[in-house]
């Protein structure tokens, strides 16, 4: 009666419930029994059992896996079975010919270089005992030469470079003097193909000191701007011809350490053009008159400046200017009562 809300009876109705015909199927149906086995199972043939031989059973026999990384339960393999597990004397080695014939050729590029080495030493030893065979006779030569010098004996080429002929030149004279007017020529040609812009350039490059002052050259400009001299070997008014003060005198701070004007025009006075991006041109806006009146009063001049304190004087009637007071008016300078 508690689920029936109090009511004897109680009718219930049953509805089928609708399907989805698109809807999948919930559950597997179309999993395959294997079939039965036939009303008369068939027959199992087997052989009739025979005695296994020994070699079938050596035949049979499987060796265990020998790795060379793990051994977890700590058996002892002998080293005859890990080398048969390895496989390696299973492999047959083939050596390639081409490493005969790299082998031969570095041999004989080997031999080769040694036989080269040792030939340009063979030459370089000759050339040097040549070399040294040289010095050796030059050497004799001078000191032979030097022996006959002091013995007052005369060689026959030195007698033909001693001579002098018509121009009072011997043969080495001449011959310097001939390079010289070489040299001469091969710079006058060197000038003439030159620019003509460079051309006075390479006269004067070449001219003495003397030669500039007698043509009134200018003198060069120092091209690094630095100066001629040590400005300090001019100061020669302190230092050790000035004398020393008094050993007793506490003179460590001679003399100040910046100079004063210097100091206070750097410091309490701004540079000319330092506001001139924000503010225009100072100057101009220091003497721009922007308060003055466009028209001035009656009786004045804008010219005239006064040099000194404002001085006044007295009206001399009333009548003839209405608009004074008792006050004495202001003016320009005059003469004060």
């Amino acid at each position: 009666n508690a689920f029936n809300s109090g009511a004897k009876q109680r009718v219930i109705r049953m509805v089928e419930v609708q399907m989805d015909p698109m809807e999948p199927p919930r559950f597997q149906i179309n999993k395959k029994i294997p079939r039965a086995a036939p009303s008369p199972p068939a027959p199992v043939l087997h052989s009739p059992p025979r005695r296994v031989s020994v070699k079938q059973q050596r035949d049979w026999k499987v060796p265990p896996c020998v790795s060379h990384w793990k051994n977890a339960k700590g058996y002892t393999i002998p080293l005859d079975k890990r080398l048969a597990a390895d496989g390696r004397g299973l492999q047959q080695v083939h050596i390639n010919e081409n490493f005969s014939k790299l082998a031969e050729a570095l041999y004989i590029a080997d031999r080769k270089a040694r036989e080269a080495v040792e030939a340009r030493a063979q030459l370089e030893r000759r050339l040097a005992q040549r070399e040294k065979e040289k010095k050796e006779e030059h050497l004799r030569m001078l000191a032979q030469r030097a022996r006959d010098h002091r013995a007052g004996i005369r060689l026959p080429d030195e007698d033909q470079n001693m001579e002098v002929d018509e121009t009072g030149l011997t043969a080495t004279e001449r011959d310097k003097l001939r390079a010289d007017r070489h040299k001469e020529r091969q710079r006058d040609r060197n000038i003439a193909r030159a620019a003509p812009d460079k051309r006075s350039k390479l006269v004067n490059r070449e001219r003495d000191i003397s030669e500039q002052i007698a043509l009134g050259m200018p003198a060069k400009a120092n091209q690094g701007g630095e100066a001629m001299f040590d400005q300090r070997l001019f100061n020669t008014s302190k230092g050790m011809d000035s004398g020393y003060g008094d050993d007793e005198a506490y003179t460590v701070y001679d003399k100040p350490w910046r100079n004063q004007d210097n100091v206070g025009a750097h410091i309490y006075r701004p540079s000319r053009n330092q506001d001139k991006d924000n503010y225009g041109d100072l100057d101009s806006l220091a003497n721009n008159r922007r308060f003055v009146a466009d028209k001035e009063f009656a009786g004045t001049s804008s010219s005239n400046t006064r040099s000194g304190p404002v001085q006044f004087e007295k009206a001399a009637d009333k009548r003839s200017n209405p608009t004074s007071r008792d006050e004495p008016s202001r003016s320009q300078p005059a003469e004060a009562d």
